[in-house]
């Protein structure tokens, strides 16, 4: 409707003009911010000299190294040591990397940074183990990646000129894994650690979560189970061509992981080089063969190792709150260092990130659609990464380093908040009861049903609405799950609309009673904030078929494949139709369902193909299972279920 008012035009058009002046401003703050935040090509090589060397391990083999030392050679420097499976590149002296070192401050600032090939990988020699076991009780001149780290360490602060003999490590990832390696039987030299998405285990972090295959990071197999034993600058392993963009028809058209072998030459693995010479991946062999928590992958892991970690390195464990890849590991390795190490300075940061979110250099700070805010990374970096390093490296390096124990973002208020430990103090256990009707109760009502759903192989439930291929997914974890909602095989138990905020703060335990028509099955958990329907868009580039109207919120995801349900080494089959008690252990979140929102849980079976398809009848060995071992199965929950959360008062 029109208004009849005379100054309505010229109000108007200075509401568009005040809009415009806004954006505009805007834009040139974020532009300002991010040309600070990016280093220009040549900066690396106009300040620094490139030396690559060869280190002599214990053992006899050499790693190839890159070291980075600024030019002003009137100071000393620390050190920052990454080691890394991914490679040093660009590989001769005369090429530099553009950026180096955990962030653009430290590099300007002027620090000694040193990347390493780890034992097996590009330049240098041996053969690579994936997670290589510590050896708790060495013989002489046996090594591990931990004495690969000490040998390394001294050989720098013993030849590198210009060093203040202090050395810190750093790594996203695999590298995280590196650096949380290097805090055990510590090198004197080493003062400051920063494992960063660290992967802890591997039954249950990456390429598994409890017992589960991550189907969907099938095509990264081959990057760590392609065998080499010579020192190369190129890459040896090839990624397999799925001829699609489809990946949930590719997985559903290929059946059984079984048909997957070819992919690796499986029926040739009991020699090295099989036909064209294609090399067999050891990898994939190690996960067919070993699908239970056996002594294999138990020796892989580090969590249990935590308590060889010296109080004369301090750490600072840093993850995302929606990491797909690694949020177990730097949760497990802050909590382990915590409980064998308590007099250690040992801090945790967690922010609104995905995988390695932290390190980048935009100024908008989002996961998948979802928008948190600006420069929040940069300002990570800047305030608390920074910090970090030069307090320990440069400063007194006492354990008053102005920084809290634990820095974390509520996720759902959209803002950071310290804490003198984690989970933080004033927390209490509040259980939610899987109540008829799809409710979701504070109270458990007196009714005592069953609710039933099929699960058909045929049809799984899949984990994203998009029809692409990726090489491993992040955006789902903060995907709108409105699709998954309004599926028969998706059960939703749902609150009332909240009056007041509530907030959760730590670890999510679901405690399904559950039955099957089958005698396996997989139950997946999800926690799902449910937005009012008066919201508007705040991200531009949110997919165009969604609106944060009535948004359902991933906030915290997890499955349990249930044959692990009483112990991961020893798997069992459910009994038909028969009462279970099936426990689902989600990470922790720290997330505001704020007044006006809704709490919501879901509960299904498949989740595909971000883990694999359970064949839903009980099999030794799901990696062996045939076609004719996968059921359709009527799966069901009782109401005396419940969630156990950890809600911050």
């Amino acid at each position: 409707m029109k208004s009849n008012n005379p100054s309505y035009k010229p109000m108007k058009l200075y509401l568009y003009v005040l809009v415009f002046l806004i954006v505009s401003v805007s834009c040139k703050k974020e532009k300002k911010i991010e040309k600070e935040a990016v280093a220009t090509n040549t900066y690396v090589k106009d300040n620094y000299t490139k030396k690559e060397v060869k280190i002599a391990m214990r053992d006899g083999v050499k790693l190839h190294a890159t070291i980075y030392t600024p030019k002003d050679t009137t100071k000393t420097y620390p050190i920052l040591l990454q080691r890394t499976p991914y490679s040093c590149k660009p590989y001769g002296e005369g090429e530099f990397k553009e950026k180096i070192g955990p962030n653009i401050h430290l590099m300007k600032e002027g620090n000694i940074i040193v990347y390493e090939d780890v034992r097996g990988r590009w330049m240098s020699e041996g053969v690579y183990d994936n997670m290589r076991a510590y050896i708790p009780n060495k013989k002489e001149n046996e090594a591990d990646e931990t004495t690969d780290t000490y040998d390394t360490i001294d050989w720098l602060v013993k030849n590198v000129k210009h060093s203040n003999g202090k050395v810190g490590t750093w790594g996203i990832s695999y590298p995280g894994h590196y650096t949380t390696v290097s805090t055990i039987d510590a090198h004197p030299a080493l003062k400051a650690a920063s494992p960063q998405a660290c992967i802890g285990d591997f039954f249950f972090d990456d390429f598994h979560h409890n017992g589960a295959f991550l189907l969907s990071y099938f095509r990264a197999v081959s990057l760590f189970g392609t065998y080499k034993d010579q020192p190369t600058d190129s890459a040896w392993y090839s990624f397999p061509d799925m001829q699609t963009e489809d990946q949930y028809q590719f997985f559903l058209d290929k059946g059984p992981l079984k048909n997957l072998n070819s992919y690796f030459q499986y029926e040739k693995l009991d020699t090295k080089v099989v036909d064209n010479n294609r090399i067999d991946d050891f990898f994939w062999k190690e996960i067919v063969e070993h699908p239970n928590y056996d002594s294999t992958w138990q020796s892989k892991g580090i969590i249990q190792h935590l308590n060889k970690v010296p109080s004369t390195v301090a750490t600072m464990i840093v993850g995302g709150w929606f990491d797909a890849e690694d949020l177990y590991g730097p949760l497990e390795t802050y909590k382990g260092i915590e409980k064998h190490q308590p007099n250690n300075y040992n801090t945790m940061v967690f922010g609104p990130w995905d995988h390695g979110g932290w390190s980048r250099d935009k100024v908008a700070n989002k996961v998948g659609n979802y928008y948190f805010g600006d420069s929040i990374s940069l300002k990570f970096q800047k305030e608390i990464e920074t910090k970090f390093f030069n307090h320990f490296l440069k400063g007194d390096g006492s354990k008053k380093s102005g920084l809290p124990e634990a820095y974390v973002y509520d996720t759902g208020k959209k803002g950071w908040k310290s804490y003198d430990a984690w989970p933080p103090k004033g927390i209490k256990k509040q259980s939610f009861y899987l109540s008829s009707n799809q409710e979701l109760t504070a109270t458990q009502k007196s009714e005592r049903v069953k609710i039933d759903y099929i699960s058909d192989v045929k049809r799984p439930v899949p984990y994203s609405e998009d029809i692409k291929t990726v090489f491993t997914p992040r955006k789902y974890m903060t995907d709108d799950q409105r699709f998954a909602a309004r599926r028969p095989d998706v059960l939703v138990f749902e609150t009332d609309v909240l009056t007041e905020d509530f907030t959760l703060a730590g670890d999510i335990l679901a405690k399904l009673k559950v039955a099957t028509t089958g005698t396996a099955a997989d139950w997946i958990v999800k926690v799902i904030d449910v937005h009012p329907a008066d919201l508007e868009n705040d991200n531009e580039e949110m997919q165009t078929h969604l609106k944060l109207s009535n948004y359902h919120m991933m906030v915290r995801s997890e499955v349990m494949r249930g044959r692990f349900r009483n112990s991961f080494s020893n798997p069992e089959p459910f009994k038909p139709n028969q009462k279970t008690a099936v426990n689902v252990k989600l990470q922790d979140v720290f997330h505001t369902f704020k007044k006006g929102h809704k709490l919501q849980i879901q509960v299904q079976s498949t989740w595909f193909p971000l883990i694999d398809l359970n064949p839903q009848t009980y099999v030794d060995n799901i990696y062996k299972a045939e076609a004719k071992d996968f059921k359709t199965q009527t799966h069901s929950v009782f109401s005396d279920s419940q969630i156990e959360f950890t809600v911050l008062e």
